[in-house]
């Protein structure tokens, strides 16, 4: 089964007078339970073609289906709600909310679908224990590394069962050891859980990792490599 199907995305930005082609007829097929990521420099496209995947932003031309689902037939309500059940995110930032635990971040997404607080809150825990943060469940953000607070991500991030798990540079502020590990992680819940992660990095360790190795410059994809 297709969990990705692009068609001829093209996207533009102006800057200043200067008409920047930031997508330009990309195609992309994923199947459910692959491991990909998007590799290039800065400028290549890979974190608009992400933003495309989670509903975050539109193309000016194509078609974008996920998990069976057209994206560009929805009104942005449709792709809010879509994003929430069917999408997880991990952000190079980590974007966890900085007055909660790492368990009510964890929880907070299943509160938002409408997820009774005892069931969520203990998903959340069993979904810390399984990125190995089971004892950092009461700290709050400011008292974990930032491996630790990626850690959280990814558990917030797979909490809710999504279908595809979208990954914008998860590495780039971590040290290699602490980087490794973090993919290590995500490869082996990819694993055993058979979600979709897409990832988009220009990290070597990451890009090491891939399953397909989708490879943009120029707004365009230049090499797609199966591992």
């Amino acid at each position: 089964m297709a969990m990705i199907e692009a068609e001829h995305l093209r996207k533009h930005y102006r800057s200043g007078d200067a008409r920047v082609m930031a997508l330009d007829d990309v195609c992309l097929t994923i199947e459910a339970g692959a491991f990909v990521v998007l590799a290039g420099r800065s400028g290549s496209g890979k974190t608009t073609l992400l933003n495309m995947l989670g509903a975050l932003d539109r193309p000016d031309a194509g078609a974008l289906r996920i998990a069976g689902h057209d994206l560009l037939a929805m009104n942005a309500d449709e792709r809010a709600a879509f994003r929430l059940h069917h999408l997880g995110f991990v952000f190079q930032a980590y974007n966890l909310i900085r007055v909660l635990s790492a368990r009510e971040n964890v929880a907070y997404v299943l509160q938002l679908r409408g997820m009774g607080r005892r069931e969520r809150l203990s998903l959340a825990d069993h979904w810390l224990a399984e990125v190995g943060l089971a004892e950092f469940a009461d700290r709050r953000p400011d008292q974990m590394s930032g491996g630790q607070q990626q850690r959280v991500a990814v558990a917030r991030a797979l909490a809710a069962k999504p279908d595809l798990v979208l990954a914008d540079e998860p590495t780039a502020n971590l040290d290699s050891h602490t980087g490794a590990e973090l993919i290590d992680l995500m490869r082996h819940l990819n694993e055993r859980e058979g979600t979709t992660f897409v990832i988009a990095s220009h990290d070597p360790a990451v890009i090491a990792s891939a399953r397909m190795l989708v490879t943009m410059q120029d707004g365009r994809i230049v090499s797609l490599e199966e591992r």
